[in-house]
């Protein structure tokens, strides 16, 4: 089986207020904060089971995080009315639906997502039924994951089907809801060479789409991705497109070259259309963390042993705050407002820290041509901390994009973060961890100055 297999084997300015999860573009045409479904296998698994040891964990680290919707039956019957009423709830939520099309006919090359409707016709009568289902509002449709990056099943004639097939579908969808964003396959990274992969997507009438996503359903580094993606699009040659990543299991990058269930990986950066990189609209959870590839449990399975493993190793440590209202999905590629309230707060107590009494580390965990992700850990060696902020400067041009575990303030070079208020205390020895994503120009020199309520660490 290639490294990838979809459903079975199925993550600015001057002055920016920084939200985990989401929050105003900064990149891409995109704009908003991505739909959680209610209905995901994990919050149903954590609705059944909330006296087992792994429920907190799972909760806090994948439970809290939007993630992809997947439409996988070939019943046109009942097509229609799920994308419906998954819209729906996105649209009440004031939020972006993320929706997989996956009902290809001869879909993963027979592997352990094998399925899809019968022929094309019936795959062109299950496209008008679910871009039916898409209203008017933004939604982002990646489709049939698998279908371009793995050919190897096809003929040229199942290939020159295929292509049509692909091409007819992005019409189909964009002609039922024109604010929809579809994207095709792109593979990922160290499947198919950059050159390769433009000639298929272009086969397949990507400059009728909104570009591509890569690495749904595998474990690639962001950097390795956002690279890759710049490569497909110099191939390609068009300005108008763009790329979506999947980060939902990227954390600690691949396993070799396993892509089944391999041990030890990890949750990446949170879904956000704040990118900081000019050619990608999103990062998103596509597949959900905790879905098995079909060895450790049958495909498509919630294992919450995978789940656990996923969450402890993950970049994403605690969910988003909880009163950071969502961004209305628009129509326009313009970025969306500020929310008006800010995250939960830190305790009514005064912060204080005497002399002498933390240390700062700060690790760039992740970067591209001109963005990053680092983590910031505070070690207290003074008396307790109830509340805390943490103040520090960038030598350079760095602008943070997305954060997560605290929320922050950026003037010039000067950064200010405070607790996101689940982290606000700090016993005497013990540490607090933040995470962000931010781009530069120029070089990339670590931050420094760090100052915790005030006082130098």
């Amino acid at each position: 089986m290639p490294a990838v297999a979809a459903l079975a084997t199925v993550t600015a300015g001057t002055a920016a207020v920084w939200l985990a999860g989401g929050g105003s573009a900064s990149a891409g045409t995109i704009s908003g904060t991505f739909y959680k479904d209610p209905n995901s296998q994990v919050l149903r698994w954590l609705a059944a089971n909330p006296n087992d040891s792994r429920a907190a964990l799972i909760r806090d680290r994948i439970g809290a995080q939007p993630q992809g919707r997947w439409f996988t039956s070939p019943n046109t019957s009942t097509t229609t009315s799920d994308v419906t009423a998954y819209v729906n709830g996105a649209n009440a939520a004031g939020q972006v639906p993320l929706l997989v099309a996956y009902a290809i006919p001869n879909r993963d090359c027979g592997g352990a997502s094998a399925g899809g409707t019968a022929d094309y016709p019936s795959y062109a009568n299950w496209v008008r039924a679910f871009a039916s289902g898409l209203g008017n509002r933004t939604a982002v449709v990646l489709l049939e994951p698998d279908s371009i990056a793995l050919q190897t099943c096809l003929d040229s004639a199942g290939i020159a089907a295929r292509n049509q097939a692909l091409s007819g579908a992005i019409t189909t969808i964009k002609q039922a809801n024109p604010n929809a964003k579809v994207y095709l396959d792109a593979g990922h990274s160290a499947w198919n060479s950059a050159g390769d992969q433009a000639n298929r997507l272009v086969a397949a009438g990507v400059r009728n789409a909104d570009g591509f996503y890569s690495n749904v359903s595998n474990f690639r580094t962001t950097a390795d991705e956002v690279n890759y993606g710049r490569n497909v699009l110099n191939a390609i040659g068009a300005a108008n497109l763009h790329q979506v990543v999947d980060t939902s299991r990227n954390g600690k990058g691949p396993n070799g070259s396993q892509w089944c269930d391999p041990s030890g990986r990890g949750t990446g950066v949170a879904p956000t259309t704040s990118t900081g990189e000019s050619t990608v609209d999103a990062f998103v959870w596509a597949k959900p963390p905790g879905e098995a590839d079909g060895c450790a449990a049958a495909a498509g399975t919630f294992s919450p042993d995978l789940a656990y493993q996923l969450a402890l190793n993950g970049v994403v440590t605690s969910p988003p705050p909880t009163s950071s209202p969502p961004a209305s999905p628009s129509a326009s590629p313009s970025p969306s407002r500020s929310p008006s309230s800010s995250p939960s707060s830190s305790p009514s107590s005064s912060p204080s820290n005497p002399a002498g009494g933390c240390s700062v580390t700060y690790k760039v965990d992740s970067q591209w041509n001109n963005g990053f992700t680092a983590t910031v850990t505070i070690t207290n060696r003074g008396p307790a901390v109830n509340g805390w902020t943490l103040t520090f400067a960038f030598p350079g041009d760095q602008r943070v994009s997305n954060a997560w575990n605290a929320t922050a303030t950026q003037s010039g070079t000067s950064v200010s973060v405070r607790d996101g208020g689940w982290n606000a205390s700090i016993p005497t020895g013990g540490t607090a961890s933040f995470g962000f994503q931010a781009t530069f120009s120029g070089s990339n020199g670590a931050a420094t100055g760090f100052k915790l309520n005030g006082t130098a660490c």
